[in-house]
């Protein structure tokens, strides 16, 4: 470790094309003018709703609703509250299922990456909210990208929405136009058969299993989002979360990236997966020891954002694009 030498690390910024997947930049620049509340096509309205502890809620139908991460009993109490009976999770963390039971609702993980929406998800997300109790909230971690294109998908192969009402979804959702894949997803959706729908499965997982790469790099995302929460509290230890001491949190993101890269799978990835993770590494590791100085407040936020620059350069390579090594997460 000693020898490695790590060079500053840019990346460079990218002109969006003028079209993406189909859909044009004058047609998204027309759609995000509007409101945040737009009419479909059956009169009901695809709008965000007002909510304490559900990041971006955005209703997309009477019985499904988009949104984010329920995190804690305020959050569930929330679901409750709007009278949720089924909650469906397309990110990649283990769903927090005892909580749910407790209020009386079911989890269902059916989780998919930020390239796209695969056709048997695409029909299992279907099936799913045709035929589970409702009203039910699909969510991701954030709500802004994943979740509103899984609902649209599977709201529109349901046969729930029209098809020219699903992109509205994604610009309510305020989905960022990066993640070609999504937009792909939502634009290419289309009803599903009956008969189809009726021979799936019926049997959807409560707790998925994912590839050992997609759990550490979702624990990885996590640990991370907890130092960016830190930083924005000063480098101090939240008060309701006193035990997540900044240098403890560090040292635990570092661990992540060895973790990684002990993993079998992780030997046979390509070289600059290999360096985005070996830059990481090093990263957190002079956060650690900075943090466990006299803490530099400026300094420490420096390197965070080192940090998380390295995480969304490896994250543009290789997960967030379609048809670009695309399973390197599998």
């Amino acid at each position: 470790m000693s020898q490695f030498r790590i060079q500053p690390i840019r990346f460079p910024r990218r002109a969006l094309p003028l079209r993406r997947t189909g859909v044009t930049l004058l047609v998204w620049i027309t759609l995000v003018g509007c409101s945040t509340g737009q009419p479909s096509s059956d009169g009901a309205r695809i709008e965000r709703i007002k909510t304490a502890h559900l990041p971006n809620a955005v209703r997309i139908h009477p019985n499904v609703v988009s949104g984010g991460l329920p995190d804690g009993e305020q959050a569930f109490l929330e679901l409750k509250s709007l009278g949720i009976k089924t909650i469906i999770s397309v990110d990649g963390a283990r769903p927090d299922v005892s909580a749910a039971t407790r209020h009386g609702m079911r989890y269902v993980h059916l989780p998919h990456g930020y390239d796209g929406v695969p056709e048997n998800r695409f029909r299992e997300l279907a099936k799913a909210v045709r035929d589970l109790p409702g009203p039910i909230y699909i969510h991701c971690h954030h709500g802004r990208h994943r979740s509103p294109a899984a609902a649209a998908v599977a709201c529109v192969g349901a046969g729930l929405i029209e098809r020219q009402d699903a992109l509205t979804i994604l610009k309510v959702a305020v989905t960022d136009l990066a993640y070609l894949g999504l937009f792909q997803a939502v634009e290419t959706a289309y009803p599903l058969d009956e008969a189809l729908l009726d021979n799936l499965p019926g049997e959807f997982p409560t707790v998925a299993r994912l590839p050992a790469i997609a759990e550490a790099m979702v624990e990885m995302d996590h640990r991370l989002e907890r130092l960016q929460a830190i930083q924005r509290n000063g480098w101090v230890a939240l008060r309701q979360q006193p035990n997540r001491v900044p240098a403890h949190e560090a040292l635990l993101l570092s661990e992540h990236f060895k973790e990684l890269m002990r993993l079998p799978e992780f030997l046979k990835k390509p070289a600059d997966f290999h360096q985005f993770a070996w830059e990481g590494l090093v990263l957190s590791e002079r956060l650690q020891a900075e943090l466990n100085a006299t803490i530099d407040a400026e300094q420490a936020t420096r390197r965070l954002a080192e940090i998380s620059n390295n995480c969304k350069g490896c994250h543009e390579r290789f997960r967030d694009r379609p048809q670009i090594e695309k399973d390197i997460l599998r």
